[in-house]
C-alpha cells in the first residue's frame, strides 16, 4: 500500500487534539522523560541521529538546543504534527530534515543514523509495524549505532491500568518483556531496559538497543 493510503493515529490520537498536545505533555512530566531519554544516548558532536514519529518536535527541539552540532532528522506520517514540529525548531534557529513516512519503511539508505530515537509512540503501532519498525532501525543504525526508546507500558501484557484501557490491545502489548523480545528477534545485541518511572497516568520504560559490532548490513 502506498504511503499515501495509510492510515495512521495522530501524535494526540485525534486531530482536534494536536493543538493540546504539547501543553498536557508539560503537565504530565513528558519534558523530563524526554531528557532523560537523550541523556542516556551520550550525543557526540557530528552524530546524525533520527526520531522517528517525532510528532509535534519536542525530543528534536531537545537534542538540538543541548547539542547543536548534531546533524537531526525527524520522519512522522502526520503532516499537522510535522507542521508544529517546523515551526517549533525555527523559532530555535535550529536545522532539522523532517520527513513524511512510516517507521517500518524509513526512506533512509543503511547505516545513515548513528542514533534513532522513539519517543512516546511505539504503543501506537500493531504487532507487524512493531516488528517492521524495529528492522527498519536496525538497518539504517551504523554498526557502532543504538536504539533509544521510550513508551508507555505495564509490567505485563494483560496490565496498563487506565491508560491499557484508554489506548487498547496495542499498549497492552507493550510490557518491556515483549518490546525487549521484539528487539532481540530483530537482531539488536545488547537490548536492554533501562530504567522506569512513573507519570501522573502510567509507567513509562526507557530502553537501549545496540547493533552488534559484527553488523553485516551494508551501506547502499
Amino acid at each position: 500500500m502506498a504511503d499515501s493510503q495509510r492510515t495512521f493515529i495522530p501524535a494526540a490520537t485525534y486531530d482536534w487534539l494536536l493543538p493540546l498536545y504539547d501543553p498536557f505533555s508539560r503537565l504530565f512530566g513528558s519534558a523530563a522523560a524526554h531528557r532523560q531519554l537523550i541523556e542516556q544516548a551520550e550525543l557526540q558532536p557530528g552524530h546524525r541521529v533520527l526520531e522517528i514519529g517525532c510528532g509535534t518536535g519536542s525530543v528534536l527541539a531537545l537534542i538540538k538546543s543541548r547539542h547543536p552540532s548534531v546533524d537531526a532528522v525527524g520522519l512522522d506520517p502526520d503532516p499537522k504534527a510535522l507542521a508544529r514540529t517546523r515551526r517549533k525548531v525555527e523559532r530555535l534557529g535550529a536545522g532539522v530534515q523532517l520527513d513524511r513516512g512510516f517507521s517500518d519503511a524509513l526512506p533512509y539508505p543503511n547505516q545513515a543514523f548513528d542514533r534513532v530515537f522513539s519517543a512516546l509512540m511505539f504503543h501506537h503501532l500493531s504487532g507487524d509495524e512493531k516488528r517492521g519498525t524495529l528492522a527498519e532501525v536496525r538497518r539504517v543504525l551504523k554498526p557502532t549505532g543504538s536504539l533509544h526508546l521510550l513508551d508507555f507500558g505495564a509490567e505485563h501484557d494483560h496490565g496498563g491500568g487506565l491508560t491499557g484501557r484508554l489506548f487498547g490491545k496495542h499498549f497492552r502489548d507493550n510490557s518491556p518483556h515483549t518490546i525487549l523480545a521484539l528487539m532481540r528477534a530483530a537482531g539488536f545485541a545488547e537490548a536492554t531496559e533501562t530504567a522506569n518511572a512513573r507519570l501522573v497516568f502510567a509507567r513509562i520504560f526507557y530502553y537501549r538497543a545496540s547493533v552488534p559490532r559484527q553488523s553485516s548490513v551494508e551501506p547502499m
